[in-house]
């Protein structure tokens, strides 16, 4: 249920912004839509697992901080990420 090594190294690799970049805003932001999708598909299965339910809304939350951010900070960037990963901004 988590994300493998692998497909998190291939996140950051698309999103990052410099060379040694694995905390920017973008990153972050596309870690977390990974994992909120692989718990929505989750989810679908296990209607009644609550506490991931819990764990879900608290992700989708911090994303959407994150996207806040970023839209005050620099809009053309918040529009590629949301254009990339395909999230409603």
């Amino acid at each position: 249920m988590a994300l493998t090594a692998a497909h998190k190294a291939q996140i950051v690799k698309t999103f990052k912004r410099s060379k040694n970049d694995t905390g920017s805003s973008e990153v972050q932001i596309a870690l977390l839509t990974a994992r909120i999708n692989e718990l929505t598909e989750h989810l679908k299965i296990h209607k009644h697992d609550f506490h991931t339910r819990y764990g879900l809304t608290k992700m989708v939350s911090q994303r959407r901080r994150l996207m806040r951010y970023l839209k005050s900070k620099d809009l053309e960037r918040y529009q590629t990420v949301i254009k990339e990963l395909d999230v409603r901004g």
